[in-house]
Protein backbone atom coordinates (compact mmCIF):
# COMPACT_ATOMS: atom_id res chain seq x y z
CA UNK A 1 0.00 0.00 0.00
CA UNK A 2 2.94 2.68 1.13
CA UNK A 3 4.75 1.47 -2.26
CA UNK A 4 1.66 2.50 -4.18
CA UNK A 5 1.17 5.46 -2.49
CA UNK A 6 5.15 6.66 -3.18
CA UNK A 7 5.08 5.92 -6.42
CA UNK A 8 1.64 8.41 -6.80
CA UNK A 9 3.94 10.59 -5.33
CA UNK A 10 6.58 10.11 -7.88
CA UNK A 11 4.13 10.52 -10.62
CA UNK A 12 3.27 13.81 -9.54
CA UNK A 13 6.92 15.35 -9.43
CA UNK A 14 7.14 14.92 -12.95
CA UNK A 15 3.48 16.24 -13.55
CA UNK A 16 1.89 18.07 -11.08
CA UNK A 17 1.03 22.33 -10.91
CA UNK A 18 4.33 23.71 -10.27
CA UNK A 19 4.33 26.20 -7.27
CA UNK A 20 2.69 23.65 -4.94
CA UNK A 21 5.92 22.60 -2.36
CA UNK A 22 6.40 19.99 0.07
CA UNK A 23 8.63 20.12 3.53
CA UNK A 24 11.02 16.89 2.67
CA UNK A 25 14.21 17.33 4.10
CA UNK A 26 16.09 17.90 8.03
CA UNK A 27 19.42 19.12 8.86
CA UNK A 28 20.81 18.84 12.61
CA UNK A 29 23.82 20.99 13.27
CA UNK A 30 24.78 21.12 9.19
CA UNK A 31 24.04 17.28 9.10
CA UNK A 32 21.53 15.97 6.05
CA UNK A 33 19.23 13.40 7.46
CA UNK A 34 17.06 13.92 4.35
CA UNK A 35 13.57 12.31 5.05
CA UNK A 36 14.48 9.74 7.44
CA UNK A 37 11.87 10.88 10.09
CA UNK A 38 9.58 12.75 7.73
CA UNK A 39 5.97 11.80 7.85
CA UNK A 40 5.69 12.94 3.96
CA UNK A 41 3.26 14.07 2.41
CA UNK A 42 1.00 12.25 -0.31
CA UNK A 43 1.43 15.10 -2.64
CA UNK A 44 2.51 18.51 -3.09
CA UNK A 45 -1.24 20.32 -2.59
CA UNK A 46 -2.34 22.44 0.11
CA UNK A 47 -4.67 21.81 3.01
CA UNK A 48 -6.90 24.94 2.64
CA UNK A 49 -9.84 24.18 5.42
CA UNK A 50 -7.77 25.39 8.32
CA UNK A 51 -10.28 22.90 10.70
CA UNK A 52 -9.78 19.94 9.14
CA UNK A 53 -6.95 17.86 11.13
CA UNK A 54 -5.24 17.51 8.03
CA UNK A 55 -3.84 21.07 9.01
CA UNK A 56 -1.79 19.05 12.00
CA UNK A 57 0.54 17.16 9.98
CA UNK A 58 -0.91 17.60 6.09
CA UNK A 59 -3.82 15.31 4.21
CA UNK A 60 -3.24 11.38 4.55
CA UNK A 61 0.08 11.26 6.37
CA UNK A 62 0.99 8.82 8.95
CA UNK A 63 3.70 8.28 11.07
CA UNK A 64 7.05 6.72 10.15
CA UNK A 65 9.62 4.63 11.93
CA UNK A 66 12.17 6.71 12.64
CA UNK A 67 12.87 9.50 14.49
CA UNK A 68 15.56 12.02 14.62
CA UNK A 69 17.41 12.89 17.94
CA UNK A 70 18.52 16.52 18.64
CA UNK A 71 19.71 18.10 21.33
CA UNK A 72 17.85 20.95 23.00
CA UNK A 73 19.64 24.63 21.91
CA UNK A 74 20.66 22.95 18.48
CA UNK A 75 19.89 24.54 15.09
CA UNK A 76 18.13 22.48 12.68
CA UNK A 77 17.07 23.39 9.36
CA UNK A 78 14.14 22.83 7.53
CA UNK A 79 13.83 22.18 3.21
CA UNK A 80 10.84 22.69 1.40
CA UNK A 81 10.99 22.22 -2.71
CA UNK A 82 8.23 22.47 -5.10
CA UNK A 83 9.10 18.32 -6.31
CA UNK A 84 9.70 15.16 -3.99
CA UNK A 85 13.54 14.67 -4.65
CA UNK A 86 14.38 17.65 -6.15
CA UNK A 87 17.21 19.89 -4.12
CA UNK A 88 18.51 22.29 -6.57
CA UNK A 89 18.96 25.80 -6.29
CA UNK A 90 18.12 27.03 -9.60
CA UNK A 91 14.23 26.03 -8.92
CA UNK A 92 12.14 27.96 -6.65
CA UNK A 93 11.37 26.02 -3.62
CA UNK A 94 7.79 27.38 -3.56
CA UNK A 95 7.08 29.37 -6.48
CA UNK A 96 4.00 31.14 -8.24
CA UNK A 97 3.86 34.17 -6.24
CA UNK A 98 2.88 32.03 -3.38
CA UNK A 99 3.75 34.99 -0.81
CA UNK A 100 2.94 34.79 3.32
CA UNK A 101 4.88 33.95 6.15
CA UNK A 102 7.20 30.93 7.07
CA UNK A 103 6.40 29.16 10.98
CA UNK A 104 7.39 26.39 12.66
CA UNK A 105 5.35 24.55 15.62
CA UNK A 106 6.95 21.86 17.77
CA UNK A 107 4.27 19.50 20.13
CA UNK A 108 5.59 17.13 22.77
CA UNK A 109 4.06 14.19 22.60
CA UNK A 110 4.62 10.03 23.93
CA UNK A 111 6.15 8.34 21.16
CA UNK A 112 6.92 10.75 18.11
CA UNK A 113 6.44 7.44 16.12
CA UNK A 114 2.85 6.95 16.67
CA UNK A 115 1.36 9.94 17.78
CA UNK A 116 -1.53 11.55 15.81
CA UNK A 117 -0.57 15.41 15.33
CA UNK A 118 -4.10 16.25 15.44
CA UNK A 119 -4.09 15.53 19.09
CA UNK A 120 -1.03 17.57 20.06
CA UNK A 121 -0.55 21.24 22.06
CA UNK A 122 1.67 23.02 19.83
CA UNK A 123 3.69 26.11 20.59
CA UNK A 124 5.99 28.08 17.86
CA UNK A 125 9.35 28.21 17.98
CA UNK A 126 9.81 30.04 14.62
CA UNK A 127 8.16 32.59 12.53
CA UNK A 128 9.84 33.95 9.15
CA UNK A 129 6.49 36.51 8.39
CA UNK A 130 6.58 39.96 6.82
CA UNK A 131 8.13 43.09 6.48
CA UNK A 132 7.38 46.62 4.79
CA UNK A 133 9.22 47.02 1.73
CA UNK A 134 9.40 50.71 1.21
CA UNK A 135 9.51 50.91 -2.34
CA UNK A 136 6.77 48.85 -2.90
CA UNK A 137 3.16 49.57 -3.92
CA UNK A 138 1.41 46.30 -2.77
CA UNK A 139 1.70 43.34 -0.51
CA UNK A 140 3.54 41.26 -3.25
CA UNK A 141 6.13 43.80 -3.52
CA UNK A 142 6.54 43.30 0.10
CA UNK A 143 9.27 41.49 2.25
CA UNK A 144 7.72 37.68 2.98
CA UNK A 145 8.96 34.34 4.90
CA UNK A 146 8.42 32.59 1.58
CA UNK A 147 10.41 34.87 -0.43
CA UNK A 148 13.12 34.13 1.75
CA UNK A 149 13.17 30.65 1.86
CA UNK A 150 13.18 30.71 -2.08
CA UNK A 151 16.48 32.95 -1.48
CA UNK A 152 17.77 30.42 0.23
CA UNK A 153 17.30 27.22 -1.51
CA UNK A 154 14.42 26.23 0.60
CA UNK A 155 15.86 26.33 3.87
CA UNK A 156 15.53 27.78 6.99
CA UNK A 157 17.31 27.57 9.98
CA UNK A 158 15.63 26.84 13.77
CA UNK A 159 16.70 26.35 17.01
CA UNK A 160 15.00 23.66 18.97
CA UNK A 161 14.01 25.73 22.75
CA UNK A 162 17.34 25.14 25.04
CA UNK A 163 15.41 24.72 27.74
CA UNK A 164 12.68 21.79 26.34
CA UNK A 165 12.24 18.87 28.59
CA UNK A 166 14.07 15.36 26.86
CA UNK A 167 11.61 13.65 24.87
CA UNK A 168 9.66 12.98 21.92
CA UNK A 169 8.17 15.82 20.01
CA UNK A 170 6.64 16.57 16.15
CA UNK A 171 8.11 19.43 14.49
CA UNK A 172 5.93 21.17 11.85
CA UNK A 173 7.21 23.58 9.64
CA UNK A 174 4.42 25.26 8.19
CA UNK A 175 4.78 27.91 4.74
CA UNK A 176 1.24 29.89 4.75
CA UNK A 177 0.95 31.17 0.71
CA UNK A 178 -1.46 34.03 0.17
CA UNK A 179 -1.94 35.05 -3.26
CA UNK A 180 -5.50 33.93 -3.51
CA UNK A 181 -6.53 34.37 0.30
CA UNK A 182 -8.68 37.33 -0.47
CA UNK A 183 -11.37 34.84 -0.16
CA UNK A 184 -12.60 32.34 2.68
CA UNK A 185 -10.71 29.34 2.36
CA UNK A 186 -8.11 30.73 -0.22
CA UNK A 187 -4.95 30.60 1.93
CA UNK A 188 -2.62 27.41 1.27
CA UNK A 189 -0.96 25.82 4.11
CA UNK A 190 1.94 23.20 3.20
CA UNK A 191 3.34 21.62 6.30
CA UNK A 192 5.20 18.45 7.42
CA UNK A 193 5.50 16.71 10.78
CA UNK A 194 9.29 16.14 11.37
CA UNK A 195 9.74 13.05 14.20
CA UNK A 196 12.05 14.06 16.50
CA UNK A 197 13.80 13.12 20.41
CA UNK A 198 14.94 15.93 22.39
CA UNK A 199 17.95 15.09 24.54
CA UNK A 200 18.82 17.05 27.29
CA UNK A 201 18.65 18.26 30.49
CA UNK A 202 15.68 21.02 30.88
CA UNK A 203 12.77 20.91 31.95
CA UNK A 204 10.02 23.31 30.03
CA UNK A 205 6.99 21.88 29.27
CA UNK A 206 5.59 24.90 26.71
CA UNK A 207 1.81 25.59 26.57
CA UNK A 208 0.38 25.19 23.14
CA UNK A 209 -2.62 25.50 21.22
CA UNK A 210 -4.69 22.82 19.48
CA UNK A 211 -4.24 22.46 15.22
CA UNK A 212 -7.22 21.99 14.45
CA UNK A 213 -8.21 25.13 16.33
CA UNK A 214 -5.90 27.78 16.66
CA UNK A 215 -6.81 28.95 12.92
CA UNK A 216 -9.95 30.42 12.17
CA UNK A 217 -10.60 31.07 8.10
CA UNK A 218 -11.58 34.47 8.91
CA UNK A 219 -8.09 35.21 11.10
CA UNK A 220 -6.54 38.85 9.32
CA UNK A 221 -3.53 36.76 8.77
CA UNK A 222 -5.10 34.05 6.84
CA UNK A 223 -8.23 36.22 5.09
CA UNK A 224 -6.02 38.81 3.93
CA UNK A 225 -5.64 40.23 0.40
CA UNK A 226 -1.93 40.87 -0.31
CA UNK A 227 -2.41 42.03 -4.00
CA UNK A 228 -3.58 45.95 -2.47
CA UNK A 229 -1.55 47.67 -0.28
CA UNK A 230 -0.15 46.58 3.76
CA UNK A 231 0.11 48.55 6.69
CA UNK A 232 0.67 45.55 8.54
CA UNK A 233 0.13 42.13 8.84
CA UNK A 234 -0.52 39.65 11.89
CA UNK A 235 1.13 36.08 11.19
CA UNK A 236 -1.56 33.49 12.31
CA UNK A 237 -1.15 31.51 15.77
CA UNK A 238 0.27 32.23 18.78
CA UNK A 239 3.67 34.07 19.43
CA UNK A 240 6.95 32.46 19.00
CA UNK A 241 7.98 30.59 22.25
CA UNK A 242 10.78 32.51 24.34
CA UNK A 243 13.46 30.24 23.54
CA UNK A 244 12.54 30.02 20.10
CA UNK A 245 13.53 32.14 16.93
CA UNK A 246 12.67 34.82 14.23
CA UNK A 247 13.94 35.54 11.28
CA UNK A 248 13.26 39.37 10.04
CA UNK A 249 11.77 39.18 6.36
CA UNK A 250 13.69 40.21 3.95
CA UNK A 251 17.21 39.48 5.97
CA UNK A 252 19.80 37.20 4.57
CA UNK A 253 20.70 33.53 4.48
CA UNK A 254 22.49 32.60 7.59
CA UNK A 255 23.96 29.45 8.74
CA UNK A 256 23.19 26.06 7.21
CA UNK A 257 20.12 27.89 5.34
CA UNK A 258 22.98 30.03 3.61
CA UNK A 259 25.90 27.21 3.26
CA UNK A 260 24.56 23.58 3.70
CA UNK A 261 24.67 21.40 0.26
CA UNK A 262 22.72 18.80 -0.26
CA UNK A 263 24.76 15.48 -0.77
CA UNK A 264 27.71 17.55 0.78
CA UNK A 265 27.41 16.99 4.67
CA UNK A 266 28.58 17.47 7.02
CA UNK A 267 28.27 21.19 6.54
CA UNK A 268 31.88 23.15 7.52
CA UNK A 269 28.98 26.07 8.95
CA UNK A 270 25.77 24.43 11.16
CA UNK A 271 25.03 28.14 12.16
CA UNK A 272 24.28 28.26 15.97
CA UNK A 273 23.57 24.93 18.38
CA UNK A 274 24.82 23.48 21.02
CA UNK A 275 27.21 20.41 21.43
CA UNK A 276 25.81 17.35 21.41
CA UNK A 277 24.94 13.68 19.75
CA UNK A 278 22.76 13.55 16.87
CA UNK A 279 21.48 9.90 15.85
CA UNK A 280 18.79 8.58 14.09
CA UNK A 281 17.07 5.08 14.29
CA UNK A 282 18.57 4.20 10.84
CA UNK A 283 21.89 3.76 12.48
CA UNK A 284 23.33 7.68 11.17
CA UNK A 285 25.46 9.45 14.04
CA UNK A 286 26.62 12.93 14.09
CA UNK A 287 28.31 14.82 16.41
CA UNK A 288 28.25 18.44 16.25
CA UNK A 289 29.35 21.99 18.31
CA UNK A 290 27.28 24.21 16.47
CA UNK A 291 29.75 25.39 14.25
CA UNK A 292 30.68 22.06 13.09
CA UNK A 293 29.49 18.42 12.26
CA UNK A 294 31.41 15.20 11.58
CA UNK A 295 29.15 12.29 10.42
CA UNK A 296 30.41 8.82 11.67
CA UNK A 297 27.27 6.55 10.22
CA UNK A 298 26.02 5.64 6.67
CA UNK A 299 23.25 7.95 6.00
CA UNK A 300 20.56 5.10 4.94
CA UNK A 301 16.62 5.95 3.99
CA UNK A 302 13.83 5.18 5.97
CA UNK A 303 11.58 2.32 4.15
CA UNK A 304 9.05 3.33 1.74
CA UNK A 305 11.54 6.76 1.49
CA UNK A 306 12.91 8.00 -1.54
CA UNK A 307 16.45 6.66 -2.07
CA UNK A 308 17.37 7.51 -5.82
CA UNK A 309 16.13 9.41 -9.10
CA UNK A 310 17.12 12.04 -11.38
CA UNK A 311 18.70 15.16 -9.45
CA UNK A 312 17.97 13.40 -6.10
CA UNK A 313 21.06 14.00 -3.60
CA UNK A 314 20.17 12.40 -0.84
CA UNK A 315 20.45 8.63 1.23
CA UNK A 316 21.18 6.40 -1.94
CA UNK A 317 21.57 3.28 1.13
CA UNK A 318 18.15 1.57 2.71
CA UNK A 319 17.99 0.74 5.88
CA UNK A 320 15.40 -1.94 5.22
CA UNK A 321 14.12 -3.19 1.80
CA UNK A 322 16.21 -2.53 -1.24
CA UNK A 323 16.59 0.55 -3.23
CA UNK A 324 14.26 -0.19 -6.30
CA UNK A 325 13.67 2.45 -9.21
CA UNK A 326 9.59 2.96 -9.85
CA UNK A 327 10.69 5.29 -12.98
CA UNK A 328 13.54 7.70 -13.94
CA UNK A 329 12.82 10.43 -11.44
CA UNK A 330 11.92 8.57 -8.58
CA UNK A 331 13.86 5.36 -6.30
CA UNK A 332 12.28 3.36 -3.35
CA UNK A 333 13.14 1.76 -0.11
CA UNK A 334 11.00 -1.05 -0.62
Amino acid sequence: MKSTLYAALAALGASHVAAHATFQDLWISGVDFGASCARLPLSNSPVTVVTSKDIACNAGTSAVSNKCSVAAGTTVTVEIHQQPGDRTCSNEAIGGSHYGPVQVYMSSVSDASTADGSAGSWFKVFADTWAKNPSGSTGDDDFWGTKDINTCCGRMDVTIPADLAPGDYLLRPEAVALHTAASSGGAQFYMTCFQLTVTGSGSAKPAGVALPGAYAASDPGILVNIHAAMATYVAPGPTVYSGGSTKSAGSPCIGCASTCTAGTSPSSSAGSGSAGSVTTAVGATATGTGATATATGACKAALYAQCGGTGYTGCTACASGTCSALNDYYSQCA
